[in-house]
């Protein structure tokens, strides 16, 4: 570490980096960010950046308000923005926040993470995870959620279209040119099926590089898209009509260099210990939803046709299925991995990524059977079709998915009393506010009552 922080240092001397920004997230994934001057990097590295912890979602009450931010050197990337010299001038490195002694902060969503990466490693195993990230370019038309104006796709493409030129052609060009630039490896990009929706996968990391690098992306992806005269959204849903914008989510373990999740003999080259990672996904996917899919609106997205899983199954190559295990390059042990398509591109990464792990590890703990494939559109069946199949429904919407959580001790346990606690509070008061809400589809249907 002392080798990597003195890298940094050099660094920031040899570039001419005028400000290094200090990350971390709350504790619904807000990305949070306080700006330092290069010559008072080195006391960070020692002491850390003491803040207010009451004032950010969830980290401490006000009589335990001070916190620090400890920056992690092996974070560390030159941002790709660049000032009227051509000249980039500003860094980033995430942090790990702790308690005043030194102690790490139960409410740090990255310590979440990390504490699960823990409990991996104690049973052998390394998790590497490749997200495909999908989103929404819309206009620039004044649109913000509060002033009633819709928001418009800034294109009119489809699945994988070619040439589509009729807001920032070149958006995802130069997306990836940044993403490139700060060591964030881009495996695919393409159109998405929405008018207006892009989806860019990353190369796979082990799953704490990985959150720090959806945070990135997401940053990242806004900043270009107003380069380009375009907004962002994240939101899972935000057009009625079209689907909505998933974070499918593809995992593996490995013990040492060795695919744990692979077996030759295996007609879908899967290993036990890869089905009972699915069994242990699908065993407590109502419990996790209010992780993987945080918000009101991402129950607008988990709807039937709406190209979103909506019961718990599984099944190779199957899209309708909650996990799929792709089968692209079969025999290709490296490549054996599960994909989860629940969650939605709005979630926090490091409890998504924690929490998808623990019902895994879980599934191998206890040694679940998996339950047999689905072979069918599932989207396609009735739902006395599907209870008759066995396959649970999935929650339907923040409600049902905080009742869940409310009951499982696996989240409990692996979000920790002190952010397990905030997230209910935190969610039901959105439901709450959400539940108050008069729409304008009840003024038009019930105001002649």
């Amino acid at each position: 570490m002392d080798r990597q922080k003195e890298f940094v240092l050099r660094t920031l001397e040899e570039r001419d980096i005028r400000f290094v920004r200090l990350w971390f997230t709350d504790v619904v994934g807000t990305l949070k960010s306080v700006a330092i001057a290069p010559a008072e990097l080195e006391g960070a590295f020692e002491e850390g950046i003491g803040f207010d912890g009451s004032a950010i979602e969830g980290f401490s009450r006000i009589s335990e308000a001070d916190m620090v931010a400890r920056p992690d050197a092996t974070t560390f990337q030159v941002l790709p923005w660049i000032d009227d010299r051509g000249h980039q001038y500003s860094a980033r490195m995430f942090c790990d926040i702790t308690m005043p002694g030194g102690t790490p902060s139960w409410a740090d969503p990255r310590h979440v993470l990390r504490r699960q990466l823990n409990k991996a490693s104690d049973l052998g195993f390394s998790c590497y995870v490749h997200p495909e990230i999908e989103f929404f370019l819309v206009e620039d038309n004044g649109a913000n959620g509060s002033n009633g104006i819709e928001p418009v796709p800034a294109d009119d493409g489809g699945y994988f279209d070619q040439s589509v030129h009729r807001s920032a052609p070149h958006f995802r060009r130069h997306a990836i040119d940044a993403l490139e630039s700060m060591g964030i490896s881009v495996e695919f990009s393409h159109h998405e099926t929405a008018p207006g929706q892009q989806e860019i996968d990353l190369r796979y990391a082990d799953a704490l590089s990985m959150a720090d690098n959806v945070m990135t992306f997401r940053y990242v992806v806004k900043e270009i898209a107003m380069q380009e005269g375009v907004r962002a959204t994240f939101m899972p849903k935000p057009f009625r009509e079209h689907a909505g914008s998933a974070m499918h989510t593809h995992m593996s373990l490995f013990e040492g260099e060795t695919n744990a999740f692979h077996d030759p003999d295996d007609p879908l080259q899967l290993s036990a210990t890869g089905k009972a990672f699915i069994a242990g996904v699908l065993e407590h996917s109502n419990e996790i939803s209010a992780v993987t899919n945080q918000w009101v609106n991402s129950y607008k997205r988990i709807v039937h046709g709406g190209e979103a899983p909506t019961a718990a199954c599984w099944g190779p190559s199957n899209r309708s299925a909650l996990v799929r295990v792709p089968m692209y390059t079969p025999s290709k042990a490296s490549s054996r991995r599960v994909e989860i398509r629940t969650p939605d591109s709005a979630c926090n990464p490091y409890l998504t990524f924690a929490v998808l792990l623990a019902a895994g590890l879980r599934g191998i703990e206890k040694g679940y059977e998996l339950a047999p494939e689905a072979e069918d559109d599932v989207w396609a069946l009735t739902t006395a079709e599907r209870r008759a199949m066995g396959y649970r429904e999935l929650p339907t919407d923040l409600d049902i998915a905080l009742r869940e959580m409310e009951k499982s001790e696996l989240v409990a346990e692996t979000l920790g009393e002190h952010v397990y606690d905030y997230f209910l509070r935190n969610k039901w008061r959105e439901w709450e506010n959400y539940r108050s809400q008069v729409t304008p589809y009840e003024l038009q249907q019930y105001l002649g009552l």
